[in-house]
């Protein structure tokens, strides 16, 4: 038995580190795999030697699993290489959590979340979820779950503690932004159903407000839908001039979804973004087919809460000359990963290439930043389109999301410009 986990380890750890040259499941890369566990590098002398010594000598009998050291090891070599919350392991059960989420629904408390300076962090709670009903606020940091401290644990680890069937309710001690004192906050978990696009007209004017949440599988339908109803006048209001685009606290997702969008706002042709890969060899993404709103005046929303696919698409409308960025520099996180699936059902997914703007912009770790800085604290709710659609203008005129007046008062000099010209 003590063999067969050996000769696992070795084909795990070493087709982790070659993988960026084939895809997961590739015939080639599977029938190599026994030849380079023969060639394994000499470093790995070392940790054999702790394997072994654990395996002799560890007191703790009951406490050796070899899948858990397996794992164990795994997610250590890959925290190795830097590429902090992105280039990570799933377990299987985290893998498909992971892709739930990415499909509009999960059964959890409905927030997103991210790792931040090793400190699980709230980065907001999804409108009318059991988050936000039960007082978790944005900035909210996570110390412990269920009486268990989680400060250092990977982060889909903690999403794993946190998650778990509709009905039963989960223990968060939480630290609010701007306190000293740590609270509990109890949850009772839902099934959580996310639109990835919300849009409502903003009241006493022609113009739109349009959030992004996430990009996820049918993010760029919903996002036509969207014009769709813009441009529909039969209820007797006038046409959409212009639109305030909301990309604040989007965790980003599937690339392919940011490039669709990306093609509807501007014109055909169009640099979206560039990738580089480990060879230095340069891939170019531009705008292609027809789009819907490419004339549209256009103002965007970022903060340190937008990553990723919402990092690309923010970026290449602020190069392009297309939308001024209003808020906050960007989280940093422009990698682009690949998900290889695992024998068992794991997933590495592993950073392959790095995203850069259409300017050659490295966006990892420098994020985007945005024309104008306006800085806002985490404490203040945001906007959004459920909120416009319940709004007076009087209300909106006293609103503490000065990024959102900010935006507006931009959107609105800008379609006044556009109009005057025609």
């Amino acid at each position: 038995m003590y063999g067969f986990f050996k000769r696992i380890l070795i084909n795990l750890l070493v087709i982790s580190l070659i993988l960026g040259s084939f895809a997961a499941g590739n015939v080639t890369g599977y029938l190599a795999r026994p030849a380079l566990a023969q060639s394994e590098p000499t470093e790995f002398a070392l940790f054999w030697e702790v394997w072994d010594l654990v395996l002799a000598n560890f007191v703790d009998r009951d406490k050796i699993d070899y899948q858990q050291m397996t794992y164990g090891a795994i997610r250590g070599m890959l925290q190795t290489l830097g590429d902090d919350n992105h280039t990570v392991f799933f377990t299987p059960q985290e893998a498909e959590q992971q892709a739930s989420s990415m499909e509009g629904s999960f059964e959890g408390i409905g927030a997103y979340v991210s790792l931040e300076e090793g400190f699980f962090t709230i980065i907001a709670p999804i409108h009318g979820s059991p988050a936000e009903t039960a007082g978790v606020l944005a900035g909210d940091i996570v110390l412990a779950v269920n009486g268990e401290e989680i400060t250092g644990q990977p982060e889909w680890e903690v999403i794993s503690k946190i998650r778990g069937p509709a009905g039963t309710s989960v223990l968060l001690t939480i630290l609010h932004a701007e306190t000293d004192e740590p609270v509990e906050i109890e949850v009772v978990r839902q099934r959580i159903d996310i639109d990835s696009v919300l849009w409502a007209r903003i009241p006493g004017t022609n113009l739109a407000y349009l959030q992004i949440t996430q990009f996820a599988a049918d993010t760029n339908r919903e996002f036509l839908q969207a014009l769709l109803e813009m441009a529909d006048t039969s209820d007797g209001q006038l046409p959409v001039e212009g639109i305030l685009l909301d990309l604040r606290n989007n965790p980003g997702g599937y690339l392919q979804q940011a490039l669709l969008i990306g093609s509807q706002l501007l014109p055909e042709g169009e640099v979206i973004l560039h990738e580089r890969d480990a060879q230095g060899e340069v891939s170019t993404f531009t705008s292609r087919g027809p789009g819907m709103a490419r004339e549209m005046p256009l103002v965007v929303l970022i903060n340190e809460g937008s990553a990723s696919a919402s990092e690309i698409l923010a970026g290449s409308l602020q190069e392009n000359g297309r939308a001024r960025l209003i808020g906050e520099v960007t989280l940093g996180t422009g990698t682009v990963l690949r998900p290889y699936n695992l024998s068992d059902g794991s997933v590495v997914r592993l950073g392959v290439t790095n995203w850069l703007t259409p300017d050659m912009n490295l966006i990892k770790g420098q994020g985007i930043k945005p024309n104008v800085v306006v800085r806002q604290e985490a404490s203040v709710r945001n906007l959004d389109s459920i909120a416009l659609e319940e709004m007076s203008v009087e209300e909106l005129r006293s609103s503490p999301d000065r990024q959102f007046s900010v935006a507006l008062s931009f959107l609105r000099m800008i379609s006044r410009q556009v109009a005057s010209s025609q």
